[in-house]
């Protein structure tokens, strides 16, 4: 697995959107998850004219 390494605000952020004992990487990958379905909602709203 790649390393990131991320800046102490990055960090405070990410510690914000946790939900109980939720860990970094289940908040990147719905981060991630959030990130694609909107980008293929802009993606496809143009579609239709």
């Amino acid at each position: 697995m790649p390393q990131i390494h991320l800046d102490e605000e990055t960090v405070a952020r990410l510690d914000s959107l946790r939900q109980e004992d939720e860990d970094y990487d289940e908040i990147v990958t719905e981060l991630i998850n959030i990130y694609e379905a909107e980008e293929l909602t802009l993606f496809h709203s143009g579609d239709e004219v």
